[in-house]
């Protein structure tokens, strides 16, 4: 009875553990998910903005968020919008609504606009955040079930590489002020999508040591989404002591524990080297 016992413990063991990773799994994802979609709205937002507005002095900054539709607002420097750009779910600037009426925020922009403000505060303030030559800092708002938080992304101004890493989450209190700041890799990660010995990359990895972040990173997500088009990338991955992640092109996202994925490769290897013998 007693083995039985055990046994049965560690089936549910088992099972409890990949329900977990999971549900790790489909969060992360879709916080990436939210990140890339804000962050396409300011990419093409910014250029149709740039492009048809024309007094540039005025600018006081712009950021994105989505409301059915993802949006990019543009403000002024005396903090109205002056532009509103809304898109499509194919992101086709062709298909884009432009509005350059000037206009209060609305109640929910107002949020988004005053924790964008204290994130770009404190990342002047304070020595956490790294500033590297060529790239520079993505701030992408997010609010969920109440929940506000800015991510810092760190964007290359050169082509041919994406970066991961020297990015960081900043969260909020109910009252809007920066409740946390912590960074989400230990290091800045350049990649090239043409290397010149090997041509055009298929693929890449890099490792996770910070506690909190051992898993891939919504960030990461968003990044490999984001270049998905200039990569042509088939698969990534990212290790640590505790996790490896397997995000492949499809946006599908696998995480299993990093013993287990080690097994995996031991067998398969083991199994070609058979074959390779049999042959």
């Amino acid at each position: 009875m007693k083995k039985i016992l055990a046994v049965l413990f560690i089936l549910f063991a088992v099972s409890f553990e990949a329900q977990n990773l999971e549900k790790i799994s489909k969060e992360i994802n879709e916080e990436g998910i939210a990140l890339y979609r804000s962050e396409m709205a300011s990419w093409y937002g910014t250029d149709l903005f740039i492009a048809n507005y024309g007094k540039k002095e005025n600018i006081g900054g712009y950021f994105s968020y989505i409301d059915d539709v993802p949006k990019c607002i543009f403000f002024s420097k005396d903090q109205k919008v002056i532009g509103t750009i809304s898109f499509p779910t194919n992101y086709d600037p062709k298909n884009a609504n432009l509005d350059l009426k000037e206009r209060d925020f609305t109640r929910v922009e107002a949020e988004y606009f005053t924790i964008r403000q204290n994130a770009l505060k404190r990342i002047q303030n304070d020595t956490i955040f790294k500033v590297y030559k060529n790239t520079n800092f993505n701030i992408v708002p997010l609010i969920k079930n109440k929940v506000k938080k800015v991510y810092v992304l760190t964007g290359p101004s050169v082509n041919n590489i994406v970066v991961f890493g020297n990015d960081y989450l900043i969260t909020f209190d109910n009252k809007n002020e920066v409740k946390n700041v912590e960074k989400l890799h230990n290091s800045i990660i350049v990649q090239n999508i043409h290397d010149e010995k090997t041509g055009k990359t298929i693929g890449g990895a890099h490792t996770h040591i910070l506690e909190n972040w051992l898993a891939i990173t919504p960030t990461d997500i968003c990044t490999l989404m984001l270049y998905q088009k200039f990569t042509d990338w088939g698969s990534y991955f990212t290790t640590s002591k505790k996790y490896t992640s397997i995000w492949n092109a499809n946006n599908s996202l696998t995480i299993m524990k990093t013993e287990d994925f080690e097994k995996l490769n031991d067998k398969a290897r083991e199994e070609e080297n058979n074959k390779v013998k049999k042959e």
